[in-house]
């Protein structure tokens, strides 16, 4: 597949972003193969997402940065332009369920998902055979005595092997708030459930308790609050009166590891824009 580079872009809504914007690119005789926008009339936001073969235009991403930025500053734009053939680079936490982190590999190994996996970070050891047989380096950090030290090793790693995203496939712990501070917008998260509905810990059991007819997964970005970053997927199922927590559990797997991929193939993709505590997923 051609390579392309994909130009990202927010700003204060107003006349002729599209025009300025396409204008720009046509002017090298850049050649969009995917254009997506959205107004957020509450916020008077405008979003952009742009395709571009990288091989149509005369120059290459740093060139191009440099050229967009005084229109960038004329929109007053939040802006960035990412090239494909680079892999995102995905660190995965993991704690013992290994569901999650099965499928992520199953994908990667298959090159149904295109980025590159530097390492797995896990707070216990059950894992390491399964992760080092598709040769990915496995780091065992022990969260049993200082978890503040912890978080900073995690967070020395991350930066060490040149993470792009830091995902959480069941990483049983709460992130602290200097970490998802540092990495905004690039921590996503795995819950089992249908948030906001039943945050914090077994979920399942409380939606068992409270009796409810649907069970799902969100997928979102990490933030300081507990389960409350912005969405990025989400899916549900029907259950009813007969089903045992155990069902649940069993039914909410498949449900967490499909949101959890689709999640992260928009965001590697670039296809998620945050909007405050929401998003636009361009799909």
């Amino acid at each position: 597949m051609t390579s392309h580079y994909t130009l990202t872009i927010t700003c204060p809504d107003r006349a002729g972003i599209i025009a300025a914007v396409t204008g720009f690119i046509a002017q090298y005789d850049g050649f969009i193969v995917e254009a997506s926008y959205h107004t957020d009339v509450a916020a008077q936001r405008f979003f952009m997402r742009q395709e571009i073969r990288a091989d149509s235009l005369p120059f290459e991403a740093d060139e191009f940065s440099r050229r967009f930025a005084p229109l960038a500053v004329d929109f007053a734009m939040s802006w960035q332009l990412t090239d494909s053939a680079r892999n995102k680079r995905l660190v995965i936490l993991v704690s013992k369920q290994d569901h999650c982190l099965d499928d992520l590999l199953h994908r990667w190994r298959t090159k149904e998902l295109n980025v590159d996996i530097p390492c797995v970070i896990s707070n216990h050891e059950d894992l390491r055979s399964f992760v080092e047989w598709h040769g990915i380096p496995f780091i065992h950090i022990d969260m049993t005595i200082d978890k503040t030290a912890a978080f900073e090793q995690i967070a020395a790693l991350f930066d060490e092997y040149q993470g792009d995203t830091m995902v959480l496939a069941r990483f049983m712990q709460i992130v602290p708030p200097f970490l998802c501070q540092r990495f905004s917008g690039r921590i996503i998260n795995i819950h089992h459930s249908f948030l906001p509905s039943f945050i914090g810990a077994k979920p399942y059991h409380q939606a068992h308790l409270r009796g409810v007819k649907l069970i799902g997964a969100t997928c979102h970005y990490v933030t300081d609050e507990l389960d409350a970053g912005p969405i990025i997927e989400q899916d549900t199922m029907r259950i009813d009166h007969g089903d045992t927590v155990d069902d649940l559990v069993r039914y909410g797997r498949d449900i967490e590891k499909t949101v959890l991929s689709r999640g992260l193939r928009y965001h590697v993709e670039d296809r998620v824009l945050v909007c405050g505590n929401k998003t636009i997923v361009f799909k």
